[in-house]
């Protein structure tokens, strides 16, 4: 899910940054550039953590600034099909729920979380399986599994997420099941 890169490009440094280190100037410069960024390649840029600047620079006439060729480190979120995540769930609508995952928020519709008919409760809010009374609400945490991972325009990442499998769903449950398991095997 989190994973680091090493990349390169050149980096333009403009005057006001002169009086600082070249590798301090370069870092702060990156960081603009780079953080939050989203690619289909890295996904979502979270930070630039170091950079290797070359002492050597370019500048360009009618530019007070210098051009340095640079190296750098960048940690990206990019979720993976089939990838199993935890998080907390921040947000229960009617049609779903929205899991913190860090970087980005997934979504589990409805229809992905059992294979039970489920309510919406409004005075909680919560998700409700109607035949065995289970209750998904906002501060419950889950284990899912990502199916699709889609690069939106103008909000980033969509990471769609499932609990319709072994062994996924709210902590809570998982627990229970693996008890049941366990004492049935005795």
């Amino acid at each position: 899910m989190y994973r680091i890169y090493r990349l390169r490009d050149v980096v333009r440094i403009p005057p006001e940054e002169f009086g600082k280190s070249l590798r301090e100037a370069a870092l702060k410069v990156l960081r603009q550039t780079y953080e939050g960024r989203v690619t289909r390649q890295l996904g979502i840029i979270v930070t630039v953590l170091d950079v290797t600047p070359s002492p050597e620079g370019k500048i360009i006439p009618g530019d007070g600034a210098t051009y340095h060729e640079a190296e750098f480190t960048v940690l990206a979120f990019n979720p993976f099909m089939q990838e199993v995540v935890e998080g907390e769930v921040v947000t229960v609508t009617s049609y779903g729920l929205f899991v913190d995952l860090g970087a980005t928020d997934g979504f589990i519709h409805k229809s992905q979380i059992a294979d039970e008919p489920i309510e919406y409760d409004p005075t909680r809010p919560g998700l409700r399986l109607t035949d065995t009374g289970r209750l998904i609400e906002r501060g419950d945490s889950v284990r899912a599994r990502v199916y699709n991972v889609a690069l939106l325009a103008a909000k980033g990442l969509r990471v769609s997420l499932t609990l319709r499998q072994p062994y996924l769903g709210k902590i809570e449950w998982i627990r229970k099941l693996k008890e049941t398991t366990a004492k049935a095997k005795k």
